[in-house]
């Protein structure tokens, strides 16, 4: 199993020591660093600044929003950062959520599913270099009736396969990255759920393209904490747990809290989100289960973090991609090391 990093967004309060980290997880071999997006800091600028200043890390997008670019653009942006960074750029994308692709971009969350695998189709075709030609529900390129023509990528990418991955979430979405990506970026992940929340249905899509899973990059972050008290550790997630599970979407369309109800916590998802949307966010908090908290997270001694590691692995992660905590830079070097240590003591290392 590999290791990853994620830096979040660029603008959280810790953008000093981000690319410190960053350069960090490079010199200890980490796998690929990425960086997020919603309605702050776009994720490719920090990308670029990333790969300018680190030798061998890979560095994604976890991810670009589909409803904030053309797809003949992502794939502009793919191709200039693959070649900038010597072949290291990985392609993440998402459609995120009604609330941020309506109220951020003006661009209408319908048929989400229908829509990705026609982005994915126009961006592979780009990337490709052949004449970009598409007929779809969502896109026709080119245009019909004006002077538009058919126009392939001047740019040649550094290699002719980059890497597409797809956040997902919902079993149907599962199922078609499974069937049109090289990887899944998954939140929330639970080593002991795994299998039927996320694998079954990421089968189930390669398996309807006549693939297996060998190859196919399972690639989850997981929030990383060291320290000898698990309790307290774990309370220091409960905010995010309870944004994410509580307010992160509208009561119809949360797709945090459906996972969580796959998981299990049907009455304890209920309860946040109703606590949350009230305006009790120190309720909503509080009423996390603790078990919620630890079973989708790396928290304690290097030895514990060890352990959930080889569960991770088990259970089909290939790249666990760590989100370090601490409120210093050296609290997040230290959690990195961590990270790096109990893979090694998991027997996982290459």
């Amino acid at each position: 199993m590999r290791l990853g990093i994620n830096l979040g967004y660029w603008g959280a309060g810790m953008d000093g020591d981000n690319l410190a980290v960053a350069q960090e997880a490079d010199r200890l071999g980490y796998d690929v660093c990425w960086a997020a997006e919603a309605y702050g800091s776009d994720a490719l600028t920090v990308l670029a600044w990333v790969a300018a200043q680190t030798e061998s890390i890979d560095v994604g997008s976890a991810i670009m929003q589909i409803p904030a670019r053309q797809p003949a653009m992502t794939a502009m942006t793919a191709a200039t950062l693959d070649t900038l960074s010597g072949g290291r750029f990985r392609l993440g994308l998402g459609v995120s959520g009604p609330q941020v692709s309506e109220g951020w971009y003006g661009v209408r969350f319908d048929k989400p599913l229908a829509r990705t695998r026609e982005y994915v189709e126009i961006v592979r075709r780009a990337m490709s270099r052949e004449r970009l030609t598409h007929e779809g529900a969502h896109w026709t390129l080119p245009l019909p009736g004006g002077p538009g023509k058919p126009l392939k990528l001047t740019v040649h990418p550094r290699r002719e396969h980059i890497p597409l991955y797809i956040a997902a979430i919902g079993p149907k979405n599962l199922e078609q990255t499974g069937e049109i990506a090289d990887g899944a970026l998954l939140i929330f992940p639970s080593a002991a759920h795994l299998e039927e929340t996320a694998l079954r249905h990421l089968r189930a899509g390669r398996e309807k393209a006549g693939l297996t899973m060998d190859g196919f990059d399972v690639c989850p972050t997981v929030p990383l904490a060291v320290g000898e008290d698990v309790n307290a550790l774990a309370d220091t997630f409960r905010p995010y747990t309870a944004l994410y599970v509580g307010g992160m979407g509208s009561r119809e369309q949360n797709f945090y809290n459906r996972l969580a109800r796959r998981m299990g916590y049907e009455k304890e998802a209920a309860e946040i989100q109703d606590r949350y949307l009230s305006g009790d966010k120190a309720g909503a908090a509080a009423a996390v289960p603790h078990r919620l908290i630890d079973d989708t997270t790396l928290l304690g001694s290097v030895e514990r973090i060890a352990d959930r590691m080889r569960a991770y692995a088990e259970a089909g992660v290939t790249t666990l991609t760590l989100a370090p905590a601490g409120f210093t830079l050296e609290e997040r070097i230290t959690a990195l090391r961590a990270g790096t240590e109990a893979l090694e003591r998991a027997g996982l290392a290459d």
